[in-house]
């Protein structure tokens, strides 16, 4: 099984058997549509995660500002930038920068335990990786957490230094690079449309590099237009089920990398 955004054959099994009642609808207010010319990729963001760089990317979507930009920057195995105004790195809105959201408190309502290793817990919040300290004895209500960098994971780029300079560009992972973790501020990850983000033309920049042709909140799309998928519910059943297929596959290689909440059309 592939390593990277793989789920094995059982856990796709799994998925498939799934009651209706273990699905739901993407929450459209926070589903970026992007429409690429490679075709079409679908973002779910993590507002829990990131507040303020969520709301960023949403405010220069319907702005138009997103629209035409290149992915001016694709490593294999490592990220797809695109975002920039100037379509190379440093370009940025005319919004100010943003602080860093690399680390947040994770309340313990709005997430789900994929696992508990020693050093503390990895799940979801949402459709997004993440890991946190251990918060065996934390009386607070919340950890400190920060989303883990899988495959699809989408981020908000900024300059080296300050760390406090995210302003429009974004990143998607294209393999596992946790070294990136409470390093860059995670907003969301791919739930559909993985395959056209691994096929974008490669290189610094790209000799033809591909382009954002269209992005839209879902939420702002015609009900005609509207992607017609749903996502597995992570407090469910399936989900539960869905993860203990992957852990016996993997076994002690399991990580939480291994998962991809699964996606549906409806």
């Amino acid at each position: 099984m592939m390593r990277a955004w793989g789920i094995g054959f059982v856990a796709l099994m799994m998925a498939g058997s799934a009651q209706a009642a273990d699905w739901k609808p993407l929450d459209a207010d926070n589903t970026l549509v992007v429409d690429t010319s490679k075709g079409r990729v679908i973002i779910a963001l993590s507002p829990e995660m990131a507040p303020q760089a969520v709301e960023r990317i949403k405010t220069l979507t319907r702005r138009g500002f997103y629209d035409g930009l290149l992915f001016h920057r694709v490593i294999p195995q490592f990220v797809a930038q695109t975002g920039n105004p100037n379509n190379k790195d440093g370009g940025k809105s005319d919004l100010p920068n943003l602080a860093l959201e690399a680390v947040f408190n994770l309340k313990t309502t709005q997430y789900h335990t994929v696992a508990r290793p020693v050093t503390g817990t990895v799940g979801f919040v949402g459709a997004t990786p993440f890991a946190s300290t251990n918060d065996y004895h934390i009386k607070t209500g919340a950890v400190r957490a920060w989303g883990t960098h899988c495959a699809g994971v989408v981020g908000m780029g900024r300059d080296d230094e300050p760390k406090n300079s995210a302003n429009s560009e974004l990143y998607i992972t294209l393999s596992d690079v946790s070294r990136l973790d409470r390093d860059y501020t995670v907003v969301g990850r791919v739930v559909s449309g993985f395959e056209v983000v691994k096929a974008l033309n490669t290189g610094e920049p790209p000799s033809a590099p591909d382009a954002m042709q269209k992005v839209r909140i879902m939420a702002d799309m015609t009900a005609a237009e509207q992607p017609k998928l749903e996502i597995m519910d992570t407090d469910g059943a399936a989900f539960k089920a869905h993860v203990t297929a992957i852990r016996a596959e993997r076994g002690a290689d399991f990580s939480v990398c291994d998962i991809a909440v699964p996606v549906r059309a409806r």
